[in-house]
This record gives structure tokens, C-alpha cells and sequence, in this order.
């Protein structure tokens, strides 16, 4: 996706009249704040721009953490998750034991920052299934793995949220409600990518579906030409947005959206929130 792509003008369409605000709160990913700016700069470019919230990746430098805790702060913009970052080169589905020590330690470390940021949830994709691992295995090792980490997560009063990814698992919404049930466990729920359900199914469904085990959105949006997958702008993809407000309605979601895009500077950042309220309006 390029700035530009971003930055034109909105079909008649798009500008139509909006209905009631879901009471969800916008979140922008670190990720897509300008690099060359200082953490406290980029955090206030991000609530300048209208967002309330932002996610975080896993921080392992402990003096990197607390500047991040500061720059949340100074620019009152609260650090609401935690995208953990070794769980695709070390999944916890891993039959090597060493690779999922590493991965159990890049969560361990992921709840830790959550708890000094004050957020509430790491985000988890909990397996990867492969030509080395098949479904059954990613299943039955990545269950035994979340099991172990829970009474971290209960003692530091942080969610583990599974989010379905193309990783070849948890490839429906009866799956996904069937694998968060099965920790019954307050400390273990579903986060929801909009966009990547896509290529599977309609995301109203999985909404439904999934219920209240959601505890955090993924924002995204998709076009495909000839099955493969484009990543365009908020709106001018395949997804029925309007079924999604109509899904989260009738769910009662209240948490916390996070869009997940390419960086771009602050009149795409303006741009990227102004189309989420129009999502979040049913526009």
C-alpha cells in the first residue's frame, strides 16, 4: 500500500450518513508511526491524529521498555496490548524443544511488558502448521504450552488473546471458539483479525460466532485478483464493513480496534483514523 493510495479522494458512497458510534476505541500499531521521530513524537503524532490507543511489540531492553511507559504518558496515550514477536520464528507448536523455549520465553517476556505498560492483553498466534507440524501436533503442543503460561498471565492480570492467522490453524470460527474454550480460563481469549478471515470466511460470521471470547480487533482490509491477496485501503476492499458494524453491534463489543497497516506520515495517519470512524459509525 502506498501513502498516495491513502490519500483520495472518498467515493460518494463512503460519505454517507453515519449511525450510532460503536463504543469501540481506535488503536494505531507502533509499527506504522514514522521511525525517524522520537518515541514521545511518534506517540503524540498518533493521538494528534485522532487515535486512542496503541500497540506495542515485545521490548526485551528493559531501559527501551520504560522510555516506551514514559512516552505513553507524556503524550496520554495509553499502551492497550502487546503484539508478541517470537511466536513465528519459534512457535510454541514446535516439536524442538529448544524452539519453543524461546518461544515461551518471548511471551513470558511479552506479559511482563504488558504489566509495567499497564496493557491488558499479548496478543498470541498460539501455532504454525508446516511440512514438520501437523494440525493435531500444533493443536494438542501449543495447548500444553498456553496451559503453563496461564498462571503468569493470572498473576499479572494479562489476557493471552489467540489470533487466527494464515498459519494453516484455526482455520474456522467454530474451531477458534472451540480451542479459546478449551483453557476455560478468564486469562485466555480471541483476537480477531478482521482481514485475515478473508480468505476463509466472512468476518460478520466469525464476529457472531466468537462472541465475547473477542477481546481485541485487528483492522485491515483486502482486494484479490487472481487469489492473490492486496492489501488496499480501509473500505476499499472485499470486506462488507456494514455487516461488521451490524456483527460487533449485536455482540455488544466494547474494546479496543487496532488498525493494521503500512506506515505513512501524519496526513495518512489522519486519513487512517478518519476511515475507522466511518467503520465505527456504520458509514
Amino acid at each position: 500500500m502506498t501513502r498516495r493510495t491513502l490519500l483520495t479522494a472518498a467515493p460518494a458512497a463512503m460519505l454517507a450518513a453515519p449511525s450510532a458510534r460503536l463504543p469501540i476505541r481506535k488503536a494505531v500499531l507502533l509499527s506504522m508511526l514514522p521511525k525517524d521521530l522520537s518515541y514521545t513524537d511518534r506517540f503524540r503524532l498518533a493521538a494528534d491524529a485522532g487515535f486512542e490507543q496503541i500497540e506495542l511489540p515485545t521490548i526485551t531492553d528493559e531501559r527501551e521498555a520504560e522510555e516506551l511507559k514514559k512516552a505513553s504518558l507524556a503524550a496520554n496515550l495509553p499502551i492497550h496490548s502487546v503484539m508478541n514477536m517470537a511466536h513465528w520464528k519459534f512457535p510454541l507448536s514446535s516439536a524442538d524443544p529448544q524452539v519453543v523455549a524461546e518461544s515461551v520465553k518471548g511471551m513470558e517476556t511479552s506479559l511482563r511488558n504488558a504489566r509495567l505498560w499497564g496493557a491488558a492483553t499479548v496478543l498470541l498466534v498460539p501455532a504454525v502448521v508446516d511440512a514438520q507440524t501437523g494440525y493435531r501436533d500444533a493443536w494438542k503442543r501449543s495447548t500444553e504450552q498456553i496451559r503453563k503460561l496461564i498462571p503468569l498471565a493470572a498473576e499479572l492480570k494479562v489476557v493471552i488473546a489467540v489470533e487466527e492467522v494464515w498459519n494453516k490453524f484455526l482455520l474456522s470460527p467454530v474451531e477458534f471458539a472451540s480451542y479459546v474454550d478449551q483453557f476455560r480460563s478468564p486469562w485466555v481469549k480471541a483476537y480477531f483479525d478482521v482481514g485475515n478471515v478473508v480468505l476463509t470466511g466472512y468476518p460478520q460470521d466469525w464476529i457472531r460466532i466468537l462472541g465475547d471470547r473477542i477481546v481485541k480487533l485487528h483492522l485491515k482490509d483486502f482486494k484479490f485478483a487472481k487469489r492473490v491477496a492486496e492489501f488496499v485501503p480501509l473500505r476499499e476492499g472485499e470486506i462488507d464493513w456494514k455487516a461488521v458494524y451490524a456483527a460487533l453491534a449485536e455482540i455488544g463489543y466494547k474494546g479496543t480496534a487496532t488498525v493494521e497497516l503500512p506506515a505513512g506520515d501524519a496526513a495518512y495517519l489522519r486519513e487512517v483514523s478518519r476511515r475507522v470512524d466511518l467503520i465505527l459509525t456504520g458509514a
